[in-house]
């Protein structure tokens, strides 16, 4: 498993393990909070090609669909 602090989110850049349409680096460009300083939204960028998709940060602990850093 991933280790992925949620306050270490944003900015953090990671690689996709399954890779569609050359989008394999990424970097989280908006992470928001709710009132309990919960995630509650987190948005990431295709390096390569600026697209931006809304995803579960939680997604980002598995190994099988994420690696920490650019690799």
């Amino acid at each position: 498993m991933n280790p992925v602090n949620p306050n270490a989110l944003l900015h953090s850049k990671w690689t996709k393990v399954d890779v569609h349409n050359k989008e394999k680096h990424f970097v989280v460009i908006d992470v928001e909070k709710d009132e309990n300083k919960k995630v509650i939204r987190c948005v990431i960028e295709a390096v390569i090609n600026h697209e931006e998709y809304e995803i579960n940060w939680r997604d980002l602990k598995k190994p099988t669909l994420w690696r920490q850093g650019w690799q």
